[in-house]
């Protein structure tokens, strides 16, 4: 029952359980209130899910208010989740009888001539209650008779006393342990020089953690400041109660150590020994590592290295390769009196056993004195005293005899009838792996085996038969062997998409069989994570039998056999090198198609692979047909159905639904209407599909008069479909070419030609052309350039030869509409006519002479681009004595009146005669003449282009989309793909119109583009709904798309060449997150130098 209380002023969450024996409450509330509290009182308890935990002390004298009953206890603490106070037997038992009515959550009793009654919550608070069932914090009970050493099993109590006796041995050490001759000892091979490896990059999270744990072995006298020319990389490893584990990565020093193999007991000699014996118990001692001092000369091997100082240990560290000899010849020594008699130890497990419960007691006395004399410590959670059924080395020993352990073939007999051919190969590869091992295989294979034939299989009784014998002579002896420690073990493992498993073998006979199913989380790793967790899986659960023996690992993932030599970089690796510690073993590559064993065991959970195909099921059909009732056409409609008149043509009922040429009749007044036509227009699963392909979706399940005219409109005028279609039209704007200057040199044409080759310190070109006579000047200048520099260079080539123009045509350069060259020409009387926006044919005059002289330039300096320069004169000379169709003449003669002079051949023996013109050209009628040949040339040209255009025009208030051009990004490099971005973006309002084919939108304050667009990067918007938009991409004024970064979302690293290159993922302005890019950070601050990372 849960209930509201109060410790003080402060208001709890209660918990009445009466399965916990005792009172429990949480520390966090102890801390707060500031109650008196002896820490030093700690107990094992056991909680709902059976696990352990320990109380962290009692608080004294609590007073607790539920209520109108008020009481005071002493209180256990313990961590507890979802309350603050568990109320258990202790407290139920001090109130005598006790009325409860559960369902109303009502509590009463008698106490002291006063009657209480407490009233439960009836709905859940807030925050989740506790419940016994699926909260494992909530106590069950403390363990027996309350004492610090009682397990988990049940303890004959002739023995709980007995562990009262030496409590002092189930306690964690303090101190250094006592020096012995078993002083754990590094002995390096010959001509080895001091390992140092230099220490790992700790995150700034961990650094005080690492000092914390530091400052806490220096105190307790484990460590000490080291000056030796050793050093190992500590690290921390994450654990799973969110806390940090320190461990010295020692494979460095590992590798070059000698080797002491020593003696294991072979475990049928050792289960010889139980003979007779029917009580047992078995203790685990605590870590061996600091229960066992290092041998002094040895200590500066041991040292590590941190951000903050040197170290080395005093006791064995964890992680050291003959750290389990060390300690097999600890236990070897102080137990030799009564091995094999009444003790048997492998490693840190000890095993008494004894014919009777009396004898039990003195051994196990005996026991306990050889411990204490030698300050070792056992960890009470992991023993169990007096059974007559424990699980040792793999065995189940019991007064009957010896047991395989189930558990090693669990996962063979627990093997799921196969439902696919797949499901089956799987097994038999398994079941083939052994056959040698398998008396009769293929005799009782063989129904299994006919159904792998094509188009047989079909699962049969005389199959399901089969597969459980087979099953059963693997699960058996003589397949499964005992192991054998003289021989070197092997372990094979895989993993697959769904699970992991691993053999253990000896000369390839199996020993052990394991497989497991991987949890959801597991399932979406890397196959690296996953080969690697079926590698350290199968050594923890197999640890008795690889413990302080070689062994070899086989798995079908090259990448793991370097898992030994690569330096640890994850706190993924950080945990497998944690658990793999210790142990001796060898990582080596075997190809797939021979890891059979473990292979089929991985897959042993996998499913079939379901298949179905999702499609949207409308629940709108009774609404559609309960409408049917309130509009007048479809009621007059059934009504004519019901009475057997002729109804109007292409109605039908069916049940009770009205059909119109055999789709579901909506009536017009019904909103289902639209909202069909944009579930099947406008969903992920129409597309946004056009008209005939929206219509023909619609028409296979609804239909109704004036369907076609209605999806036409919608399709029309979908803000979406105008925003990213094409418009499959003649570009729309006629042609109209600039008016035709009067006088040479009063209108001319610029431009630029950049990308050049360097020579002799130039790379661009100016272009200058007279758009009457199309005479041109190339001059050669050099990239970067200033308006102030190109307003030089003009005056010096163009000005000092024809004088200040009246007009300059030009594109949106840079250059072009800086505020320098605007005040300079504005000053000289000149007007500066340039292009619209992305509309680069408004200077077609400079467009095509630039085209022109790159096809000369590269005609003859392709073979040798830098000497350019060189031929611009020349160029220059060609354009302009070169007829013009345009003109009927050529540059030069239009300029200076007379055709460009010619180089006369000299022939030998022949007089030259130089006639001269008897009479001069009227200039007059020369200018008359090259007006009229161009109005010619722009009228035939107007007449050709107009045939591929369309002629389109707005009014002034008219909303129209806007088409830019998103792919010109000037300012990133590595962006999103382009052919996603919108086609268009608005609509916007038409302010003005200028000229015959260009339009003045009414664009969104702050855009840095010019709002005056030609008509064929406009259409119209169609449709009612219009809402201005605020979208358009960051420009710069040239109108090229310049996003800007805005923050880094992650930093990385990346090998680039010998060198390592600092990536940021950069999140730019006005783009969702999701849009981010991986940026080089160098790049990132020299194109940006105000950006703050």
């Amino acid at each position: 029952m849960r209930l509201m209380g109060h410790i003080g002023a402060l208001p709890v969450r209660v918990f009445v359980d009466s399965g916990a024996d005792l009172n429990f409450l949480n520390p966090s509330v102890a801390s707060q209130l500031g109650l008196r509290v002896d820490p030093s009182i700690i107990e094992p308890v056991t909680v709902a899910n059976g696990r352990l935990c320990y109380t962290k002390g009692i608080a004294f004298d609590v007073n607790i208010k539920l209520q109108d009953y008020v009481f005071s206890s002493d209180i256990r603490l313990l961590s507890v989740v979802g309350c603050d106070l568990v109320l258990g037997a202790e407290w139920l038992e001090s109130l005598g009888y006790i009325g409860w009515h559960f369902k109303d959550k009502i509590m009463e009793f008698q106490l002291n001539g006063c009657n209480y009654r407490l009233v439960g919550l009836c709905s859940p608070p807030s925050s989740p209650a506790p419940s016994r069932l699926d909260l494992g914090s909530l106590v069950i009970s403390l363990l027996q008779d309350h004492s610090p050493l009682a397990t988990l099993s049940p303890t004959p109590h002739p023995i709980v006393p007995l562990l009262d006796t030496y409590s002092d041995l189930f306690t964690a050490p303090t101190g250094l342990p006592p020096p012995r001759a078993t002083d754990h000892r590094i002995t390096l091979l010959p001509g080895t020089q001091p390992v140092n490896v230099r220490p790992y990059r700790y995150a700034h999270v961990q650094k005080a953690e690492l000092e914390r744990q530091v400052q806490e072995m220096l105190a307790a006298g484990i460590i000490r400041p080291s000056s030796s020319p050793f050093s190992s990389p500590a690290l921390l490893v994450h654990k799973h109660d969110s806390t940090w584990r320190f461990c010295v990565d020692y494979r460095a020093l590992n590798h070059v150590t000698v080797k002491f193999p020593f003696p294991v007991p072979i475990i049928d000699e050792l289960l010889d020994k139980l003979r007779g014996a029917t009580i047992f118990s078995k203790l685990d001692l605590r870590s061996g590592f600091h229960q066992i001092r290092m041998h002094e000369p040895d200590i500066p091997k041991t040292a590590f290295r941190t951000h903050e100082g040197h170290f080395e240990f005093l006791v064995m560290p964890f992680g050291l390769c003959n750290a389990p000899s060390s300690f097999q010849a600890l236990m070897n020594s102080i137990f030799k009196p009564f091995l094999r008699k009444f003790v048997l130890v492998f490693f840190d497990d000890i095993l008494v056993f004894s014919p009777t419960l009396q004898t039990h007691l003195t051994h196990l006395v005996s026991v306990f004195e050889v411990l204490r004399a030698h300050d070792l410590k056992v960890k009470a959670s992991k023993c169990s005293f007096g059974q007559t059924t424990v699980a040792y080395l793999g065995h189940l020993i019991s007064a009957a005899g010896v047991a395989v352990d189930s558990k090693k073939v669990q996962c063979i007999m627990d093997w799921p009838p196969p439902r696919t051919l797949k499901g089956l190969r799987g097994f038999l590869g398994l079941a083939g792996y052994y056959r040698k091992f398998v008396r009769h295989f293929g005799i009782l294979s063989r129904p299994l085996t006919d159904l792998l034939k094509k188009d047989n299989f079909k699962w049969s009784p005389v199959a399901d038969t089969a597969f459980s014998a087979l099953k059963q002579a693997l699960a058996s002896t003589p397949v499964l062997a005992l192991p054998d420690f003289t021989q070197p073990f092997t372990v094979e493992c895989d993993a697959s998409d769904t699970g992991i498993g691993a053999v253990l073998s000896q000369n390839h006979h199996p020993i052990a069989f394991l497989s497991k199913s991987l949890a959801d989380k597991h399932k979406a790793l890397s196959v690296y994570d996953k080969e690697m967790m079926a590698i350290v899986f199968a050594v923890q659960k197999w640890r008795p039998y690889l413990l302080g023996h070689p062994f070899t690992i086989l798995t079908d993932h090259q990448t793991l056999k370097y898992f030994l030599n690569q330096r640890i970089t994850t706190p993924t690796q950080q945990k497998w090198l944690l658990k793999l510690l210790g142990y001796n073993y060898t990582l080596e590559y075997r190809p797939g198609t021979l890891n059979t064993a473990a292979d089929a065991l991985s897959r042993q959970h996998e499913c079939l692979t379901l298949m179905g195909l999702s499609q949207p099921i409308f629940d709108c059909i009774s609404d559609i047909q309960a409408e049917y009732a309130q509009d007048s056409e479809a009621s007059a409609l059934l009504h004519a159905f019901h009475s057997n008149q002729r109804p109007r043509t292409h109605f039908s009922l069916r049940g009770d639904l009205l059909y119109y040429r055999d789709g579901i009749f909506v009536v017009a007044s019904s909103p289902w209407r639209h909202r069909i036509l944009q579930e099947f227009h406008c969903s992920p699963t129409a597309g946004h599909s056009g008209f005939l392909r929206t219509y023909k979706r619609v028409r296979r399940n609804f239909n109704w008069p004036g369907l076609k005219h209605a999806v036409k409109s919608l399709v029309a005028g979908c803000d979406v479909c105008q925003r990213n279609n094409y418009e499959a039209i003649k570009p729309p704007g006629l042609l109209q070419p600039l008016p035709i200057p009067s006088q040479n040199w009063t209108d001319i044409a610029m431009d630029f030609i950049d990308g050049l080759p360097h020579t002799h310190g130039r790379n661009a070109i100016l272009v200058v052309v007279d758009r009457l006579s199309k005479y041109a000047h190339f001059i050669a200048i050099k990239h970067p350039y200033s308006a102030a520099k190109v307003a030089d260079i003009f005056l010096r080539e163009v000005f000092r030869l024809h004088g200040m123009p009246t007009t300059i045509v030009s594109d949106r350069d840079p250059i072009f509409i800086s505020t320098f060259w605007e005040s300079f020409f504005k000053l000289q009387g000149t007007q500066l006519c340039r292009s619209s926006a992305y509309h680069p044919q408004s200077d077609g005059q400079t467009e095509v002479l630039n085209r022109t002289l790159e096809h000369y330039l590269c005609s003859f300096v392709g073979d040798k681009p830098t000497s350019w320069v060189d031929w611009l004169p020349w160029a220059e000379w060609w354009y302009n004595t070169t007829f013009h169709s345009a003109t009927k003449m050529t540059p030069f003669e239009a300029v200076y009146g007379y055709p460009p002079p010619r180089v006369s051949s000299y022939l030998p023996g022949s007089s030259s005669v130089h006639l001269v013109d008897t009479f001069l050209r009227d200039r007059d009628a020369l200018l008359r003449l090259l007006r009229a040949n161009l109005q010619q040339a722009q009228d035939r040209m107007r007449h050709y282009a107009n045939k591929q255009r369309s002629e389109r025009e707005f009014q002034v208030g008219d909303w129209v989309f806007l088409r830019l051009q998103p792919y010109r990004q000037s300012s990133v490099h590595h962006t999103n793909c382009p052919k996603l971005a919108p086609r268009f973006y608005g609509p916007y309002k038409v302010l003005a119109r200028v000229g015959k084919v260009a339009y003045t939108l009414d664009l969104p304050p702050g855009s840095r583009i010019h709002p005056t667009f030609h008509v064929s990067l406009l259409k119209p918007k169609l449709g009612s709904n219009v809402a201005a938009s605020t979208a358009l991409p960051p420009l710069s004024d040239t109108g090229l798309v310049t996003w800007t970064p805005e923050k880094v979302l992650q930093r990385g690293m990346i090998k680039r060449g010998n060198s390592a290159v600092t990536r940021w993922l950069i999140k730019w302005m006005g783009l969702p997150d999701h849009d981010a890019t991986w940026e080089d950070a160098t790049s990132i601050l020299d194109r940006f130098p105000a950006f703050n990372a």
